[in-house]
C-alpha cells in the first residue's frame, strides 16, 4: 500500500555532473521538471528501505553500486494544492566509470547535468535551496531540515535548519 505524504529523493553524483529524472508522464504535479530518483513510502518501509527500492525501480541502479550513500535531510511540503508531504532526501555518487543500466523508466527520461545547471533547469524553487545544502555552500552542514510552503507553484516561504 502506498502512503501518499511520505517520499523520498536521492541525488547522485558522478563527477561534477548529477543524476535527474525529467518527469513525463501525463497527470503527474511535476510533469516536465527534473527531480532526484524517489517516491513514496510502501506500508513497512523505512525511509532508507524506500529510497533503495524507488532507486531500483525507476532506474536499475542498485544501492551497491553507490559511493558515499547518505540520509541528507527532512523537508516538509505545504501547498495550497496538494496534500502536506514529508520527503527524505539521500545522496551518494558513483565512479566516473559509472554507466546508467540500460532499461525503459515509465517515470521520466533518466539525464546527467552539470551541477553548474541545476539552478536553470525546470526545478521547483524550493529545490534551489535544498540544491545549496547538497552541492553548494552549505554541504558540509551535517543534516537539515526545511519547511517550503507553496501558493500554487510559487514558494510563498520556507525555513531552513542544519543540525
Amino acid at each position: 500500500m502506498r502512503i501518499e505524504n511520505l517520499t523520498t529523493l536521492i541525488y547522485i553524483t558522478k563527477g561534477t555532473d548529477c543524476l535527474f529524472i525529467r518527469k513525463t508522464r501525463k497527470g503527474d504535479m511535476n510533469l516536465d521538471k527534473y527531480l532526484g530518483i524517489g517516491g513514496h513510502f510502501e506500508s513497512n518501509e523505512t525511509a532508507e528501505e524506500c529510497v533503495i527500492r524507488e532507486l531500483s525501480e525507476e532506474s536499475g541502479i542498485s544501492v551497491s553500486e553507490l559511493d558515499n550513500f547518505r540520509y541528507r535531510g527532512l523537508i516538509t511540503f505545504i501547498s495550497s494544492e496538494y496534500p502536506t508531504e514529508y520527503m527524505h532526501v539521500f545522496s551518494a555518487s558513483v565512479d566516473d566509470a559509472f554507466e546508467l543500466p540500460e532499461n525503459a523508466c515509465d517515470e521520466g527520461e533518466l539525464c546527467w547535468v552539470p551541477l553548474t545547471e541545476i539552478n536553470d533547469l525546470p526545478i521547483w524553487e524550493g529545490d534551489k535551496i535544498m540544491f545549496d545544502y547538497l552541492f553548494g555552500e552549505n554541504r558540509e552542514s551535517g543534516f537539515f531540515t526545511m519547511k517550503f510552503c507553496y501558493e500554487g507553484s510559487r514558494l510563498a516561504s520556507h525555513e531552513e535548519k542544519s543540525w
